[in-house]
């Protein structure tokens, strides 16, 4: 038994475990309203299942946009699968949760940031999934959550 509450840790496992229920939602129901999702992912993750020519162009790190089109969105305990539409290509994603850096909801100011100790510094890539969504960003004051706020 450890010394400590490992707080960090746990805030983790609770906030993917609020994405899992939310995709699942959306596999259920469809995406109610103007909700859409910008969710961003490590590519060198072990577990993620891109295209070749994806991870050979988002080496770190891309941005997904699920918004107006999107198919064979499955949610596992683990992970996601879904494709998307690139430049007119559908090309299938697996992105287990562990692999998640950021997830926004722009629709309501929601996101989740998940703190990488290791790459603080490293500039988001997004992916042009759809060309009329790229140029749309997480707009107004929303709060990102950042568990680093809350260790000392």
């Amino acid at each position: 038994m450890s010394d400590t509450i490992d707080y960090g840790n746990l805030m983790h496992h609770a906030m993917r475990g609020l994405i899992k229920k939310v995709l699942r939602d959306v596999a259920q129901n469809g995406l109610p309203g103007q909700h859409h999702f910008f969710i961003t992912f490590d590519t060198m993750h072990p577990d993620v299942e891109i295209a070749d020519w994806l991870s050979d162009r988002y080496p770190d790190e891309m941005t997904i946009v699920m918004q107006h089109w999107f198919d064979g969105l499955d949610v596992t305990d683990e992970g996601f699968s879904v494709t998307l539409n690139f430049g007119d290509a559908p090309e299938p994603l697996y992105v287990p949760y562990d692999s998640i850096r950021t997830f926004v909801d722009p629709s309501v100011e929601f996101g989740l940031r998940f703190e990488i100790q290791d790459d603080e510094d490293a500039a988001p890539a997004e992916a042009d999934n759809d060309p009329d969504e790229v140029a749309e960003k997480p707009a107004g004051d929303g709060e990102v959550v950042s568990l680093d706020s809350f260790r000392k």
